[in-house]
């Protein structure tokens, strides 16, 4: 497939299943008597609602059209409902569909340099990784290997955050609640694959979820779009108990999309407490690398990867 042909289908997947996800009681229109086939509006009710002909709309959610104006693209947010992240990704698809973006982001470079090293060195106690564009877990400081049970077990190309929370089983009881967890991470996971849906490194992470997890399959064909910058995360640790912790996430510049996640808890409370544990128990040579794995994990086998591979949209 042509690259423009790629990106217009992938704006008309983003196009089709927000669609899917808007009711007309939602946006004014009559629900009707008798059961609709289609979830969510039908492209003629979308297409009113955004002010374009129905053969339009059609032609963009096809991926035939590939030029839709700002005012268009606009409108269609409009009559979607999309709010800030999900509005901005339409945008940046409708960027991409027409050509008026150059140049598609640079392949994530998987190499962390010593700058960074020393960085998630310097941050101790607290908890610190730093991970590609697509949450393959590239290296941590003794905390933040320890606040990821068992994931450092697995070889070093299977080491993905998103894998870690569908896949393992520790993934699934660390976070609470999980489920709000990883709609988040599969949102984000949307947002940064948008620009290169084709890109191996996502299709092969993608493929292989969609296979082994209907909760990943299910999240993913929602194309819900999230950045994220920050926020709370509550674990239910093995090792140190719960504790909710807030986090920052730092992009590195000139890495194609590496990300340096540092967690945090608030001074003199029982989340704090909880944390700087993670520094003390087991702990380890100073000489030892930042990503060897660490000699109190919980051993875990590693996911064998599914043959099949899935489009990104």
């Amino acid at each position: 497939m042509a690259a423009a042909d790629a990106r217009g289908s992938e704006l008309g997947r983003y196009l089709k299943a927000r669609r899917a996800q808007v009711r007309p009681e939602d946006v004014g229109l009559p629900v009707g008597a008798g059961l609709r086939r289609t979830p969510g509006l039908r492209r003629e009710e979308l297409a009113a609602l955004a002010g374009v002909s129905v053969d339009y709309y059609i032609r963009l959610e096809r991926g035939r059209e590939t030029n839709p104006s700002p005012a268009v693209v606009d409108a269609l947010g409009r009559a979607l409902r999309l709010r800030g992240d999900a509005h901005e990704r339409l945008h940046e698809l409708a960027e991409l569909a027409s050509g008026r973006v150059g140049e598609l982001p640079a392949s994530s470079d998987h190499t962390v340099r010593d700058s960074v090293l020393r960085m998630l060195e310097s941050v101790r106690p607290l908890p610190a990784y730093v991970v590609s564009r697509y949450n393959r877990l590239l290296a941590a400081n003794p905390p933040g290997r320890r606040l990821l049970p068992g994931l450092w077990d697995w070889p070093e190309d299977q080491r993905n955050l998103t894998r870690y929370l569908f896949l393992h089983p520790v993934g699934r009881t660390l976070y609470q609640p999980w489920e709000e967890t990883v709609a988040l991470s599969v949102a984000h996971l949307r947002a940064v694959a948008g620009a290169d849906p084709d890109d191996p490194e996502l299709t092969a992470l993608v493929g292989e979820l969609v296979v082994k997890s209907p909760e990943f399959a299910r999240l993913w064909e929602r194309y819900d779009v999230c950045e994220r910058g920050g926020g709370q995360k509550s674990f239910r640790h093995p090792k140190v108990g719960s504790m909710t912790l807030t986090y920052e996430v730092m992009q590195l510049a000139r890495t194609g999309g590496q990300r340096m996640v540092v967690y945090q808890a608030a001074p003199g409370t029982p989340d704090e407490t909880a944390m700087l544990r993670l520094d003390a128990v087991g702990a380890r040579p100073e000489s030892a690398p930042l990503d060897r794995p660490e000699p109190d994990a919980e051993p875990c086998p590693a996911p064998r990867v599914a043959a099949a591979h899935a489009s990104a949209g």
